[in-house]
């Protein structure tokens, strides 16, 4: 154990307490307590705290930051003022006030010095004999080692040491492994009343206590697309804590009676099976807002979280919103969950119409903008309206953590991945664990050719929420490396998406199962023909039935309404000139991957290594994509790396 002013630290225990009284911290802030205490005066640099950790993850700095500070927040200032832990410029940090350490046996083993002391080595003195210490007996004189016995012995005693100190780590890593955030879901609130003029209540308020819970770093919330299949259903409550990989669960209902409105919720701890809090309450319908503020207040309550100053700021409650404004923006998000983007297009403008300062709408409306843009080929301008939409969010509200998230996916979408990924290592300082933040980065990254950075931010996320964005991204970057099996994994098991369908038969096209690549890119179109990799899927699978025309004709039509309709997916994009590549139309290939370069997509390591395009390779105008690509690549990890 060690104590440092009025602090006594048991890492054994998990414990730090002040003047006797336990103080909470995070994981990773306990984490990195304990490295520094372990080091005392010596300087801990960034590396070393990144390295001890986060040992198996690749996370950004800004999660060190975030933490550093976090823990700062915890322990204060000492008596006279003095910060406890020092900022070394550039270089890391170092703790700044004395610390005793103190022995198994209740004595002061002095200032800290690293965990591992040396044996030291200095022989038995004379006065050790007198004292009574034993020492091993002389008999005779000795001999003088050769120089392979003492070479020998050395090897033994370097052995013995490193297996002493691996035993050692291993012990402290199994006991200090980190533990992850608490886990928590918000289902949909059940209507009493099934009145479907209010039903739009229960997923709409279930997502903005979700929202509002978003910047407590201490807690991974799911996602409202994650949720949202639970609406006006009975709910087995083990088995939803089970799909969405929980530990809690807040249930709610709601009950309308004119302008009254009655609110029932519990907060449920699916392992211990413990009601952790439950509640009702009454308000009138024009307080709507206040539902998301009560309820998200009681579950930090009931899961006695600690909340910087920052996330107590963001709980606040939000006056700068009209009633039919928030009802508007409610509708809204009801209709996007639906995939009624128009309408829910409609709705969120006529929240910013009546509520121009309420960010939330804003970044929603951006959201709904750029859904209609990708997924209903709305085109440019909608992608217009999107970036204008999240501005004005960012404007009310800079560190508004889903204008941040939807608008670095937008602007990955639409070729400008340099300016997506300083948004996301912005969001990460917020809560460090938004599990959308690590993804949309492993997005980002995947688009400039950092594909080993791209696995590592995916793999963070999906180790925060297995079932982030599931169904509507895939690990591509698995793929691009030429990791086709891991690839496979990846992809959920559903056979009813249309966009993962496609995906598997384009894992099983890359392995050269063709029956079941074929198999795969019909079954994608017959789900959803409208959607774009869907279509050159069935491409793809008229060229593996010998009839490459048909199988032009379907990319030229889908090119035509891409440049039409301004689509800026270049990713996608990509997939169309690699059809015509594998359908042996070059020159179309050479063209819409161009296109793909030019807007945005430039993954040059894969483009270096792709199969797909081998047929290109020896076209003349081929060396100059892919010197476009790596030009760029170049600079993004110069710039980012």
């Amino acid at each position: 154990m060690y104590e440092f002013c009025r602090f006594r630290f048991d890492p054994e225990n998990h414990l730090l307490e002040r003047d006797g009284s336990p103080v909470s911290l995070t994981p990773k802030a306990f984490e990195i307590l304990l490295v520094l205490v372990q080091n005392g005066s010596k300087l801990t640099t960034k590396e070393e705290l990144m390295r001890r950790v986060w040992p198996d993850s690749f996370v950004e700095e800004a999660n060190l930051t975030v933490n550093v500070s976090a823990l700062r927040r915890q322990l204060g200032e000492t008596p006279d003022g003095q910060r406890y832990i020092e900022t070394v410029p550039k270089k890391g940090y170092r703790f700044a006030v004395p610390i005793t350490r103190i022995e198994a046996n209740g004595t002061e083993g002095g200032r800290a010095s690293p965990a591992v002391e040396p044996v030291s080595a200095t022989p038995a003195r004379a006065d050790d004999v007198s004292a009574g210490n034993p020492v091993p007996a002389l008999t005779a004189p000795a001999k003088p080692r050769s120089r392979r016995s003492i070479l020998f012995l050395g090897l033994i005693t370097l052995a013995l040491a490193s297996f002493g100190y691996m035993a050692y780590r291993y012990r402290t890593i199994t006991r200090r492994l980190p533990h992850p955030p608490r886990s928590l879901a918000v289902l949909p609130f059940q209507n009493l009343q099934h009145d479907p003029n209010t039903d739009f209540l229960g997923y709409s308020l279930a997502d903005a206590v979700i929202t509002k819970l978003g910047y407590v770093s201490e807690l991974s919330v799911r996602p409202s697309y994650a949720v949202q299949k639970y609406r006006s259903q009975a709910i087995d409550i083990r088995k939803v804590a089970a799909d969405l990989n929980v530990d809690t669960l807040l249930t709610g209902t709601f009950l309308r009676d004119g302008n009254d409105l009655r609110i029932g919720y519990q907060l449920i701890d699916v392992k211990t099976e413990n009601l952790l809090w439950k509640g009702a309450f009454d308000l009138k319908y024009d307080k709507l807002l206040t539902v998301q503020d009560t309820v998200a207040s009681q579950v930090i309550r009931g899961l006695e979280l600690t909340l910087s100053p920052f996330e107590e700021g963001r709980l606040k409650a939000d006056e700068s919103v009209s009633p039919a404004a928030y009802e508007c923006y409610l509708r809204g998000i009801d209709l996007y969950s639906k995939g009624d983007f128009p309408m829910a297009v409609k709705m969120l403008e006529k929240s910013t119409e009546l509520a121009p300062r309420y960010a939330p709408a804003w970044a929603n409306l951006g959201k709904a903008y750029t859904a209609n843009a990708s997924f209903d080929l709305g085109g440019t301008e909608h992608y217009r309206k999107a970036q204008s939409a999240f501005e004005r969010a960012l404007a009310i509200q800079p560190d508004e953590l889903d204008a941040q998230i939807y608008m670095a996916n937008m602007l990955t979408d639409t070729g400008r991945v340099e300016q997506a990924v300083p948004l996301l290592r912005q969001a990460l300082k917020t809560n460090p664990n938004k599990t959308e933040v690590h993804w949309e980065l492993g997005y980002a990254y995947r688009f400039a050719g950092m594909l080993r950075e791209s696995i590592s931010e995916g793999e963070v996320a999906r180790q925060i929420d297995p079932g982030v964005k599931i169904n509507s991204s895939a690990m591509n970057a698995y793929l691009y490396l030429g990791d086709y099996d891991r690839f496979l994994e990846s992809l959920p098991r559903t056979d009813d998406v249309a966009f993962i369908v496609f995906y598997r038969g384009f894992g099983e096209y890359y392995k050269k199962n063709w029956q079941e690549a074929e198999k795969n890119f019909d079954h994608a179109y017959e789900l959803d023909p409208s959607v774009l990799q869907a279509i050159v899927g069935k491409a793809f699978s008229f060229g593996l039935k010998g009839q490459k025309q048909e199988g032009v004709a379907i990319l030229q039509a889908l090119e035509k309404t891409v440049k039409e309709r301004g689509v800026m997916d270049p990713e996608a994009i990509y997939k169309i000139a690699q059809a015509y590549a594998q359908l042996g139309d070059k020159a179309a290939a050479l063209r819409v991957l161009r296109h793909s370069v030019e807007t945005g997509f430039f993954p040059y390591p894969y483009f270096a290594n792709d199969p797909l395009l081998d047929v290109l390779r020896k076209e003349a105008d081929f060396p100059s994509l892919l010197n476009a690509a790596r030009q760029r690549h170049e600079s993004f990890k110069s710039r980012f790396f």
